[in-house]
Protein backbone atom coordinates (compact mmCIF):
# COMPACT_ATOMS: atom_id res chain seq x y z
CA UNK A 1 0.00 0.00 0.00
CA UNK A 2 1.83 3.26 -1.01
CA UNK A 3 1.95 5.35 2.45
CA UNK A 4 2.08 8.72 0.19
CA UNK A 5 2.18 10.06 -3.60
CA UNK A 6 5.49 10.62 -5.27
CA UNK A 7 5.77 12.13 -8.35
CA UNK A 8 5.59 8.44 -10.82
CA UNK A 9 8.98 8.30 -13.14
CA UNK A 10 10.99 10.81 -11.14
CA UNK A 11 14.51 9.32 -10.37
CA UNK A 12 16.39 10.25 -7.02
CA UNK A 13 20.17 9.66 -7.39
CA UNK A 14 21.95 9.24 -3.77
CA UNK A 15 25.93 9.89 -3.71
CA UNK A 16 27.90 8.05 -1.03
CA UNK A 17 31.15 8.25 -0.22
CA UNK A 18 34.26 10.28 -2.48
CA UNK A 19 34.65 13.09 -4.94
CA UNK A 20 35.31 10.92 -7.50
CA UNK A 21 31.83 9.15 -6.96
CA UNK A 22 30.09 13.03 -6.91
CA UNK A 23 31.21 12.99 -10.80
CA UNK A 24 29.99 9.49 -11.19
CA UNK A 25 26.41 10.77 -10.42
CA UNK A 26 26.59 14.00 -12.20
CA UNK A 27 27.23 12.14 -15.17
CA UNK A 28 24.47 9.84 -14.80
CA UNK A 29 22.20 12.39 -14.21
CA UNK A 30 22.91 14.64 -17.47
CA UNK A 31 22.14 11.54 -19.37
CA UNK A 32 19.22 11.23 -17.49
CA UNK A 33 18.38 14.43 -18.34
CA UNK A 34 19.38 14.35 -22.28
CA UNK A 35 17.19 11.18 -22.55
CA UNK A 36 14.05 13.48 -20.85
CA UNK A 37 13.83 11.74 -17.44
CA UNK A 38 12.50 13.51 -14.57
CA UNK A 39 15.81 13.50 -11.86
CA UNK A 40 17.20 14.69 -8.66
CA UNK A 41 20.26 14.40 -6.65
CA UNK A 42 19.30 13.71 -3.00
CA UNK A 43 15.84 14.76 -2.88
CA UNK A 44 13.81 15.20 0.19
CA UNK A 45 11.51 12.18 1.48
CA UNK A 46 8.07 14.73 0.33
CA UNK A 47 9.90 14.91 -3.59
CA UNK A 48 11.79 11.46 -3.17
CA UNK A 49 10.40 10.00 -6.98
CA UNK A 50 9.74 6.18 -7.05
CA UNK A 51 13.11 5.09 -8.51
CA UNK A 52 16.35 5.03 -6.30
CA UNK A 53 19.68 4.21 -7.52
CA UNK A 54 22.22 4.43 -4.67
CA UNK A 55 25.81 5.14 -6.17
CA UNK A 56 27.81 3.16 -3.22
CA UNK A 57 31.54 3.24 -1.57
CA UNK A 58 33.00 0.07 -0.84
CA UNK A 59 36.60 1.43 0.28
CA UNK A 60 36.88 1.14 3.89
CA UNK A 61 34.45 -0.69 6.40
CA UNK A 62 32.59 2.50 7.80
CA UNK A 63 31.70 3.52 4.12
CA UNK A 64 30.84 -0.48 3.39
CA UNK A 65 28.22 0.15 6.24
CA UNK A 66 26.91 3.15 5.36
CA UNK A 67 26.38 1.66 1.36
CA UNK A 68 24.51 -1.20 2.84
CA UNK A 69 22.64 0.27 5.09
CA UNK A 70 21.57 3.16 2.61
CA UNK A 71 20.79 0.12 0.54
CA UNK A 72 18.41 -2.05 3.52
CA UNK A 73 16.23 1.62 4.07
CA UNK A 74 15.22 1.71 0.34
CA UNK A 75 14.57 -1.69 0.15
CA UNK A 76 12.29 -1.71 3.12
CA UNK A 77 10.78 1.38 1.27
CA UNK A 78 10.19 -0.56 -1.55
CA UNK A 79 8.12 -3.29 0.42
CA UNK A 80 6.45 -0.96 2.06
CA UNK A 81 5.13 0.80 -1.17
CA UNK A 82 7.07 4.41 -0.84
CA UNK A 83 9.07 3.62 -3.96
CA UNK A 84 8.83 1.32 -6.94
CA UNK A 85 12.26 0.40 -7.57
CA UNK A 86 15.95 0.11 -6.58
CA UNK A 87 18.66 0.04 -8.50
CA UNK A 88 22.45 0.44 -7.03
CA UNK A 89 25.44 1.29 -8.68
CA UNK A 90 29.21 2.01 -7.73
CA UNK A 91 32.00 0.09 -5.97
CA UNK A 92 30.58 -2.01 -3.23
CA UNK A 93 28.30 -3.11 -6.29
CA UNK A 94 31.89 -4.00 -7.85
CA UNK A 95 33.41 -5.15 -5.64
CA UNK A 96 30.66 -7.26 -3.70
CA UNK A 97 28.06 -7.74 -5.98
CA UNK A 98 27.12 -11.58 -6.20
CA UNK A 99 27.27 -11.47 -2.11
CA UNK A 100 25.10 -8.28 -2.02
CA UNK A 101 22.34 -10.62 -4.72
CA UNK A 102 22.52 -13.55 -2.42
CA UNK A 103 22.41 -11.33 0.73
CA UNK A 104 20.12 -8.37 -0.80
CA UNK A 105 17.56 -9.78 -3.20
CA UNK A 106 15.40 -7.31 -3.29
CA UNK A 107 17.25 -4.90 -5.36
CA UNK A 108 16.23 -4.59 -8.92
CA UNK A 109 19.61 -4.66 -10.10
CA UNK A 110 23.07 -3.85 -9.15
CA UNK A 111 25.95 -2.69 -11.51
CA UNK A 112 29.56 -1.92 -11.44
CA UNK A 113 31.75 1.35 -11.77
CA UNK A 114 32.06 0.94 -15.56
CA UNK A 115 28.24 -0.31 -16.34
CA UNK A 116 26.48 3.01 -17.10
CA UNK A 117 24.96 2.16 -20.01
CA UNK A 118 23.35 -1.03 -18.62
CA UNK A 119 22.02 1.24 -16.08
CA UNK A 120 20.69 3.95 -18.30
CA UNK A 121 19.29 1.28 -20.27
CA UNK A 122 17.62 -0.45 -16.82
CA UNK A 123 15.99 2.94 -16.50
CA UNK A 124 14.83 3.28 -19.56
CA UNK A 125 17.12 5.80 -21.14
CA UNK A 126 20.29 5.65 -24.10
CA UNK A 127 23.71 6.42 -23.61
CA UNK A 128 24.45 9.41 -25.49
CA UNK A 129 28.18 9.36 -26.39
CA UNK A 130 28.27 12.95 -27.37
CA UNK A 131 27.56 14.63 -24.07
CA UNK A 132 30.93 14.83 -23.73
CA UNK A 133 31.61 15.95 -20.16
CA UNK A 134 28.14 17.27 -20.30
CA UNK A 135 26.73 16.36 -16.59
CA UNK A 136 24.31 17.53 -14.08
CA UNK A 137 26.58 18.96 -11.61
CA UNK A 138 25.39 18.51 -7.33
CA UNK A 139 27.99 20.57 -6.32
CA UNK A 140 27.32 24.64 -5.43
CA UNK A 141 27.92 26.60 -8.22
CA UNK A 142 31.15 27.92 -8.03
CA UNK A 143 33.36 24.96 -7.99
CA UNK A 144 32.81 21.68 -9.77
CA UNK A 145 35.18 18.41 -9.83
CA UNK A 146 36.78 17.74 -13.22
CA UNK A 147 37.85 13.45 -13.09
CA UNK A 148 41.51 13.48 -15.16
CA UNK A 149 41.90 9.71 -14.82
CA UNK A 150 39.87 6.82 -13.77
CA UNK A 151 41.70 3.38 -11.98
CA UNK A 152 45.13 3.08 -10.63
CA UNK A 153 47.93 1.08 -11.67
CA UNK A 154 50.02 1.46 -7.86
CA UNK A 155 50.04 -2.05 -5.90
CA UNK A 156 49.31 -0.27 -2.22
CA UNK A 157 48.90 -3.02 -0.12
CA UNK A 158 45.85 -2.03 1.97
CA UNK A 159 44.51 -0.48 -0.96
CA UNK A 160 40.89 -2.20 -2.72
CA UNK A 161 40.65 0.98 -5.55
CA UNK A 162 42.04 -0.89 -8.82
CA UNK A 163 39.86 -4.09 -7.77
CA UNK A 164 36.54 -1.47 -8.07
CA UNK A 165 37.94 0.77 -10.20
CA UNK A 166 40.33 -1.11 -12.95
CA UNK A 167 43.28 0.06 -14.24
CA UNK A 168 44.62 4.10 -14.68
CA UNK A 169 42.99 5.29 -17.89
CA UNK A 170 44.02 9.01 -18.53
CA UNK A 171 40.87 11.44 -20.43
CA UNK A 172 42.95 13.15 -23.13
CA UNK A 173 43.81 16.80 -22.47
CA UNK A 174 41.34 17.68 -25.78
CA UNK A 175 37.75 16.26 -24.02
CA UNK A 176 39.29 17.68 -20.54
CA UNK A 177 39.36 21.31 -21.77
CA UNK A 178 36.24 21.10 -23.51
CA UNK A 179 34.84 20.00 -20.55
CA UNK A 180 36.12 22.69 -18.22
CA UNK A 181 34.70 25.05 -21.14
CA UNK A 182 31.28 23.66 -20.58
CA UNK A 183 31.35 24.19 -16.97
CA UNK A 184 32.63 27.65 -16.97
CA UNK A 185 29.89 28.37 -18.92
CA UNK A 186 27.24 27.28 -16.89
CA UNK A 187 29.34 29.67 -14.20
CA UNK A 188 31.90 27.49 -12.25
CA UNK A 189 34.84 29.33 -11.46
CA UNK A 190 36.85 26.55 -9.60
CA UNK A 191 38.21 23.28 -11.12
CA UNK A 192 39.10 20.87 -8.65
CA UNK A 193 41.34 18.12 -10.40
CA UNK A 194 40.37 14.22 -9.02
CA UNK A 195 41.77 11.07 -10.19
CA UNK A 196 42.88 8.22 -8.33
CA UNK A 197 46.51 9.24 -8.49
CA UNK A 198 47.20 12.79 -10.17
CA UNK A 199 50.94 11.82 -10.41
CA UNK A 200 50.57 9.02 -13.39
CA UNK A 201 48.10 11.42 -15.34
CA UNK A 202 49.02 10.96 -19.25
CA UNK A 203 51.48 8.00 -19.18
CA UNK A 204 49.21 5.44 -20.58
CA UNK A 205 48.06 7.86 -23.65
CA UNK A 206 51.30 10.36 -23.73
CA UNK A 207 53.58 8.08 -22.82
CA UNK A 208 54.80 10.44 -19.90
CA UNK A 209 53.37 12.53 -16.93
CA UNK A 210 51.14 14.65 -18.71
CA UNK A 211 49.73 16.59 -15.72
CA UNK A 212 51.73 19.70 -16.33
CA UNK A 213 50.33 19.95 -19.99
CA UNK A 214 47.04 19.71 -18.74
CA UNK A 215 47.07 22.32 -16.23
CA UNK A 216 48.59 24.55 -19.26
CA UNK A 217 45.85 23.84 -21.42
CA UNK A 218 43.41 24.35 -18.68
CA UNK A 219 44.37 27.37 -17.26
CA UNK A 220 43.83 29.18 -21.03
CA UNK A 221 39.82 28.58 -20.23
CA UNK A 222 37.92 31.66 -19.80
CA UNK A 223 35.49 31.87 -16.84
CA UNK A 224 37.91 29.30 -14.59
CA UNK A 225 39.65 31.74 -11.66
CA UNK A 226 40.84 28.65 -9.15
CA UNK A 227 42.43 25.02 -10.33
CA UNK A 228 42.87 22.76 -7.47
CA UNK A 229 44.32 19.50 -7.30
CA UNK A 230 43.55 16.51 -5.36
CA UNK A 231 45.04 13.03 -4.73
CA UNK A 232 48.53 13.10 -6.35
CA UNK A 233 50.79 10.01 -5.44
CA UNK A 234 54.35 11.02 -4.63
CA UNK A 235 56.48 8.68 -6.00
CA UNK A 236 56.98 10.06 -9.40
CA UNK A 237 55.51 13.70 -8.96
CA UNK A 238 56.07 15.19 -12.16
CA UNK A 239 58.13 18.23 -11.11
CA UNK A 240 57.63 20.41 -14.06
CA UNK A 241 53.63 20.83 -12.19
CA UNK A 242 55.32 23.03 -9.22
CA UNK A 243 57.17 25.61 -11.97
CA UNK A 244 53.03 25.85 -13.13
CA UNK A 245 51.74 26.25 -10.05
CA UNK A 246 54.48 29.24 -8.89
CA UNK A 247 53.50 31.08 -12.51
CA UNK A 248 50.17 30.37 -13.06
CA UNK A 249 47.75 32.31 -10.62
CA UNK A 250 44.44 30.34 -11.65
CA UNK A 251 46.91 26.84 -10.25
CA UNK A 252 46.00 27.65 -5.96
CA UNK A 253 48.80 27.18 -3.84
CA UNK A 254 47.85 23.36 -3.12
CA UNK A 255 48.21 20.20 -3.13
CA UNK A 256 46.22 17.39 -1.32
CA UNK A 257 49.26 14.13 -1.41
CA UNK A 258 48.06 11.26 0.49
CA UNK A 259 51.62 9.95 2.29
CA UNK A 260 49.45 7.54 4.43
CA UNK A 261 52.79 6.53 7.02
CA UNK A 262 56.62 7.17 7.09
CA UNK A 263 57.88 4.63 9.11
CA UNK A 264 60.28 2.90 6.59
CA UNK A 265 59.31 -0.76 7.92
CA UNK A 266 55.60 0.18 7.10
CA UNK A 267 56.07 2.14 4.08
CA UNK A 268 57.78 -0.73 2.69
CA UNK A 269 55.04 -3.32 3.61
CA UNK A 270 52.51 -0.75 2.37
CA UNK A 271 54.37 -1.02 -0.76
CA UNK A 272 54.22 2.48 -1.19
CA UNK A 273 57.45 2.40 -3.15
CA UNK A 274 59.21 5.37 -0.96
CA UNK A 275 61.36 6.46 2.21
CA UNK A 276 60.90 8.67 4.74
CA UNK A 277 63.87 10.33 3.43
CA UNK A 278 62.71 10.53 -0.32
CA UNK A 279 59.17 11.81 1.23
CA UNK A 280 60.47 14.58 3.56
CA UNK A 281 62.63 15.67 0.60
CA UNK A 282 59.73 15.38 -1.44
CA UNK A 283 57.78 17.99 0.38
CA UNK A 284 61.07 20.54 1.09
CA UNK A 285 60.98 20.27 -2.33
CA UNK A 286 57.49 21.41 -2.74
CA UNK A 287 58.16 24.32 -0.32
CA UNK A 288 60.87 25.75 -1.39
CA UNK A 289 59.49 25.40 -5.13
CA UNK A 290 56.16 27.30 -4.47
CA UNK A 291 56.53 29.30 -1.34
CA UNK A 292 53.20 29.49 0.87
CA UNK A 293 52.10 26.51 -0.36
CA UNK A 294 49.63 24.20 1.40
CA UNK A 295 49.91 20.66 1.76
CA UNK A 296 47.59 18.43 2.83
CA UNK A 297 48.12 14.69 3.37
CA UNK A 298 46.28 12.16 4.79
CA UNK A 299 47.62 8.66 7.07
CA UNK A 300 46.54 5.69 8.23
CA UNK A 301 47.22 4.08 11.80
CA UNK A 302 46.99 0.90 12.97
CA UNK A 303 48.32 -1.23 10.06
CA UNK A 304 49.62 -4.56 10.59
CA UNK A 305 52.97 -4.89 12.50
CA UNK A 306 52.67 -1.04 13.33
CA UNK A 307 54.68 -1.23 16.41
CA UNK A 308 54.38 1.81 19.08
CA UNK A 309 57.90 2.56 17.60
CA UNK A 310 56.62 3.39 13.98
CA UNK A 311 53.42 4.96 15.33
CA UNK A 312 55.84 7.21 17.52
CA UNK A 313 58.03 8.00 14.53
CA UNK A 314 55.16 8.68 12.16
CA UNK A 315 53.72 11.10 15.36
CA UNK A 316 57.23 13.20 16.06
CA UNK A 317 57.30 13.32 11.73
CA UNK A 318 53.80 15.32 12.15
CA UNK A 319 54.63 17.45 14.85
CA UNK A 320 58.25 18.38 12.65
CA UNK A 321 56.90 18.57 9.31
CA UNK A 322 53.84 20.88 9.96
CA UNK A 323 51.23 19.93 7.23
CA UNK A 324 48.84 22.94 6.47
CA UNK A 325 45.51 20.33 6.55
CA UNK A 326 45.94 16.70 7.45
CA UNK A 327 43.48 14.10 7.93
CA UNK A 328 44.01 10.48 9.71
CA UNK A 329 42.24 7.36 9.26
CA UNK A 330 42.37 4.09 11.37
CA UNK A 331 43.20 0.91 8.79
CA UNK A 332 40.51 -1.14 7.41
CA UNK A 333 41.46 -4.78 6.76
CA UNK A 334 39.91 -5.55 3.29
CA UNK A 335 39.54 -8.67 1.59
CA UNK A 336 41.37 -9.20 -2.13
CA UNK A 337 43.92 -6.84 -0.85
CA UNK A 338 48.01 -7.39 -0.11
CA UNK A 339 47.68 -6.50 3.32
CA UNK A 340 44.84 -9.29 4.11
CA UNK A 341 47.24 -11.59 4.12
CA UNK A 342 48.84 -9.96 6.94
CA UNK A 343 47.42 -9.95 10.53
CA UNK A 344 45.04 -7.23 11.44
CA UNK A 345 47.28 -7.15 14.40
CA UNK A 346 46.77 -3.96 15.79
CA UNK A 347 43.65 -3.42 18.65
CA UNK A 348 40.74 -1.15 17.45
CA UNK A 349 40.67 1.32 20.61
CA UNK A 350 44.56 1.49 20.17
CA UNK A 351 44.16 2.56 16.29
CA UNK A 352 41.53 5.17 17.20
CA UNK A 353 43.70 6.20 20.35
CA UNK A 354 46.65 6.89 18.06
CA UNK A 355 44.19 8.28 15.26
CA UNK A 356 43.09 10.93 17.99
CA UNK A 357 46.80 11.56 19.26
CA UNK A 358 47.68 12.54 15.56
CA UNK A 359 44.69 14.78 15.07
CA UNK A 360 45.10 16.72 18.22
CA UNK A 361 48.67 17.32 17.37
CA UNK A 362 47.42 18.35 14.24
CA UNK A 363 44.73 20.46 15.36
CA UNK A 364 47.36 22.84 17.62
CA UNK A 365 49.28 22.86 14.17
CA UNK A 366 46.42 24.52 12.82
CA UNK A 367 45.46 26.87 15.59
CA UNK A 368 49.03 28.49 15.38
CA UNK A 369 48.85 28.63 11.68
CA UNK A 370 45.09 30.48 12.07
CA UNK A 371 46.01 32.55 14.64
CA UNK A 372 48.90 34.01 12.48
CA UNK A 373 46.67 34.46 9.58
CA UNK A 374 44.61 37.40 12.20
CA UNK A 375 44.77 40.64 10.29
CA UNK A 376 45.74 39.42 7.11
CA UNK A 377 43.36 40.09 4.13
CA UNK A 378 42.68 37.26 1.81
CA UNK A 379 40.79 36.38 -1.27
CA UNK A 380 37.90 34.13 -0.97
CA UNK A 381 35.09 32.60 -2.97
CA UNK A 382 31.99 32.10 -1.26
CA UNK A 383 30.19 28.73 -1.57
CA UNK A 384 26.95 29.29 0.40
CA UNK A 385 25.00 30.66 3.03
CA UNK A 386 24.43 28.84 6.32
CA UNK A 387 22.32 29.86 9.49
CA UNK A 388 23.48 33.71 9.93
CA UNK A 389 26.61 33.02 8.62
CA UNK A 390 27.85 33.03 4.25
CA UNK A 391 30.65 30.69 4.39
CA UNK A 392 33.52 30.99 2.20
CA UNK A 393 37.31 29.34 1.52
CA UNK A 394 40.81 30.81 0.82
CA UNK A 395 42.70 29.14 -2.44
CA UNK A 396 44.29 27.19 0.53
CA UNK A 397 41.42 25.56 1.30
CA UNK A 398 39.40 22.47 -0.66
CA UNK A 399 35.40 21.90 0.10
CA UNK A 400 34.23 19.59 3.14
CA UNK A 401 37.66 18.64 3.80
CA UNK A 402 39.52 21.53 4.87
CA UNK A 403 39.12 25.65 7.01
CA UNK A 404 36.27 27.58 6.07
CA UNK A 405 35.84 31.17 6.42
CA UNK A 406 32.79 32.78 8.39
CA UNK A 407 31.32 36.04 7.54
CA UNK A 408 28.17 37.49 9.76
CA UNK A 409 25.63 37.68 7.43
CA UNK A 410 23.76 39.86 9.86
CA UNK A 411 26.64 42.36 9.32
CA UNK A 412 27.44 41.93 5.84
CA UNK A 413 26.26 40.61 2.07
CA UNK A 414 27.92 38.82 -0.36
CA UNK A 415 27.04 37.16 -2.76
CA UNK A 416 27.31 33.38 -3.14
CA UNK A 417 29.29 32.03 -6.11
CA UNK A 418 31.72 35.26 -5.97
CA UNK A 419 34.72 35.88 -5.28
CA UNK A 420 35.61 38.87 -2.29
CA UNK A 421 38.63 39.68 -0.38
CA UNK A 422 37.97 39.49 3.34
CA UNK A 423 40.29 40.12 6.16
CA UNK A 424 40.24 37.39 9.35
CA UNK A 425 39.53 39.12 12.95
CA UNK A 426 39.29 36.17 14.61
CA UNK A 427 40.42 32.04 14.29
CA UNK A 428 39.82 28.95 15.77
CA UNK A 429 41.47 25.11 14.51
CA UNK A 430 39.19 24.95 11.64
CA UNK A 431 37.79 28.53 10.73
CA UNK A 432 38.23 31.81 10.10
CA UNK A 433 36.11 34.50 11.22
CA UNK A 434 36.24 37.18 8.61
CA UNK A 435 34.74 40.62 7.09
CA UNK A 436 34.46 42.14 3.80
CA UNK A 437 37.35 44.74 2.98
Amino acid sequence: MRTKSLKKNKINVITLGCSKNVYDSEVLMGQLRASGKDVAHEAPAAEEGNIIVINTCGFINNAKAESINTILEYVEKKEQGIVDKVFVTGCLSERYRPDLEAEIPNVDQYFGTTELPGLLKALGADYKHELLGERLTTTPKNYAYLKIAEGCDRPCSFCAIPIMRGKHVSQTIEKLVKEAEGLAKNGVKELILIAQDLTYYGLDIYKKRNLGELLENLVKVEGIEWIRLHYAFPTGFPMDVLEIMKREPKICNYIDIPLQHISDNILKSMRRGTTKEKTTKLLKEFREAVPGMTIRTTLIVGYPGETQEDFEILRDWVQEMKFERLGCFTYSHEENTHAFLLEDDVPEEVKQARANEIMEIQSQISWDFNQEKIGQTFRCIIDRKEGNHFVGRTEFDSPDVDNEVLIDATKFYVKTGDFVNVKVTEATEFDLYAEPV
